[in-house]
């Protein structure tokens, strides 16, 4: 349980690290997540300001396992609710601030884009995020353990071209997922191609033009744009200068950290 109800963040004078005021909402989690900038994304459309508590992935410390039993990010904090898992986060956001929406209207509509909200989340990001990003760039530079270069490999051969595939049977030549404007399952969606091209895989627009031009369209004319650029100089900056990163694209930090100082894997973290 936390001692103040905030995800254990001082009383004080309701200022961050940098004396800016605090927001209300804390959001724990490095933007080189995914499902972080998905989070981001979703609060810069319904102009949610939130503190941010940028910690490297498996680096929480034991307060961080207290809130978030899986050790995962993001972790949402709101007064005296904490909240884990960033599709459960979306949709208390979408169910508290409902104005503007980031579902569509049509019922089948507003399913299929959770549908494509869970396949994101699931099979997407067990290829692109565990089988790769995980695979090449944590275990080695976090975890300090070799990669499994079976399992990459079989991901690139075998499994993106299968996900590649179906995605591009789903989406639409032009606009976003579900029309003129992007929402929950861009959102959710887009994130991991990011973190797929950083260890070398693109989307081939001779072979999935769909999905690459609705990508382009979603890394270019969304908040992601902003939040992609962020990521991009958090992986090139040391992590003890990310917090200052943040602050230097315009977020205001949490006014403490969950940073333990060391990588521990979670109960459900990959091999």
């Amino acid at each position: 349980e936390l001692s103040d109800g905030r995800g254990g963040h001082a009383q004080g004078n309701g200022c961050g690290r940098g004396g800016v005021s605090q927001p209300p909402f804390t959001l724990i989690g490095n933007p080189v997540s995914p499902y972080v900038r998905k989070i981001l994304a979703i609060c810069a459309v319904k102009g949610i300001e939130v503190a941010i508590d940028p910690i490297t992935p498996f680096r929480g410390d034991e307060r961080f396992s207290k809130i978030s039993p899986l050790r995962r990010i993001p972790v949402w904090i709101e007064g005296d609710l904490t909240l884990c898992d960033s599709s459960i986060i979306a949709q208390y956001i979408e169910d508290t601030r409902p104005t503007p929406s980031v579902l569509p209207t049509d019922p089948k509509d507003r399913a299929r884009a959770r549908w494509i909200e869970e396949y994101a989340g699931t099979r997407l990001f067990d290829v692109l995020g565990w089988k790769l990003f995980f695979q090449i760039a944590i275990k080695p530079r976090i975890l300090k353990e070799p990669m499994d270069q079976d399992l990459v490999e079989h991901a690139r051969a075998v499994e993106i071209p299968e996900t590649f595939d179906y995605l591009e049977s789903v989406t639409p030549g032009t606009g976003f997922l579900f029309g003129e404007t992007a929402g929950l399952a861009d959102f959710s969606l887009a994130p991991a191609f990011l973190n797929a091209r950083v260890v070398g895989v693109e989307v081939d627009a001779g072979r999935w033009p769909k999905l690459a031009g609705w990508l382009g369209r979603v890394e270019r004319d969304t908040p992601l744009a902003r939040l992609t650029a962020v990521a991009m100089a958090f992986m090139t900056t040391k992590v003890a200068d990310q917090p200052a990163m943040m602050a230097e694209h315009g977020y205001v930090l949490a006014d403490r950290s969950h940073d333990g100082g060391r990588a521990m894997r979670g109960p459900m973290s990959p091999t």
